[in-house]
């Protein structure tokens, strides 16, 4: 049974930084890709970066140029570091394959004020 974790959110300003990670435990192929989603609340859980098994990373254009996923596949861990943040950042977020397939982590609570 795999087993995700997401850790590292909190409250920040407007402009601030926070680095999530999520711990993957059970076993896994470590060649998934595998993504950070979000969750705002009223709004359905959106994919914001995604890191191939080669290293390749894509994101969604609205952290483009902020946020930046990597992954230690020897840790089995991922990472979102996530600077100049802003209130729309504000999310549940959530790591998973992608597409998703395992079973969901609890996430880690971002809130950005203003």
């Amino acid at each position: 049974q795999v087993r995700l974790v997401e850790s590292g959110g909190g409250l920040v300003q407007t402009g601030g930084s926070l680095r999530l990670s999520c711990a993957v435990s059970g076993s896994t192929s470590r060649v998934s890709t595998m993504g950070w989603y979000r969750q705002a609340p009223g709004k359905q859980r959106e994919l914001v970066a995604r890191i191939f098994s080669g290293g390749s990373t894509n994101y969604v254009d609205s952290v483009k140029g902020r946020f930046t996923i990597s992954r230690d596949n020897a840790k089995n861990t991922m990472y979102l570091q996530m600077n100049s943040l802003k209130p729309e950042d504000t999310a549940v977020y959530y790591c998973n394959r992608v597409p998703f397939n395992l079973p969901w982590g609890q996430g880690t609570q971002v809130t950005v004020s203003s």
